[in-house]
């Protein structure tokens, strides 16, 4: 790829990783954070660039208030939704979201998924969801795809309920703790 080539891919495709303290630079603020990939792939003046960076943490539900923190001052889900405004802010085709929501306690979990389905209708990005969690899959997918050993071995309309045909899909659904605990029942008396 040439140049060009490699800007318009950077900006077509963003991704958000599982890590978020690894994916930001500590020393920076938030409002720079923000900033760097409108600095480098879209053609916005600086005023065009705060202006949009305010707009991208509304979008994430978050507010001006965290332009001017830098990332330990921040909430590991706050940082979660600065990385995912970061990864929005160029508007890009394809979003990666690789295992973005598995450090995330529960009620933090189901408020990203909510968040991510509204972004979604809203910019119209296309998600490629990577995760270990059958239960986000049936939240947030139309499509999965099973790999084993770096090979698509199955691909599925999400439904009702997931039942996979390989022995990756299985091992993988057998993994899966069960939604709400199960009450065992007991014949003993006491």
């Amino acid at each position: 790829l040439n140049r060009a080539q490699r800007k318009a891919f950077r900006r077509d495709i963003q991704m958000v990783f599982q890590d978020s303290i690894s994916a930001v630079n500590p020393r920076k603020t938030v409002r720079e954070i923000l900033r760097e990939p409108m600095r480098h792939l879209l053609a916005l003046k600086k005023s065009e660039q705060l202006a949009r960076a305010s707009e991208m943490l509304k979008a994430v539900d978050l507010d001006d208030s965290v332009l001017d923190k830098r990332p330990p001052q921040l909430s590991g889900g706050q940082l979660q939704r600065v990385c995912l405004a970061r990864a929005l802010a160029v508007e890009p085709k394809l979003l990666i979201l690789d295992e973005a929501v598995s450090n995330l306690d529960l009620v933090l979990q189901a408020g990203v998924i909510r968040l991510l389905k509204k972004l979604q209708q809203q910019f119209g990005t296309a998600c490629l969801f990577i995760t270990h969690d059958l239960r986000l899959v049936e939240r947030f997918c139309q499509r999965v795809m099973v790999m084993d050993n770096g090979q698509i071995v199955e691909t599925q309309v999400v439904g009702d309920k997931l039942t996979f045909s390989s022995d990756a899909g299985r091992v993988l659904q057998n993994a899966v703790l069960p939604a709400f605990p199960v009450r065992r029942r007991t014949t003993e008396k006491v």
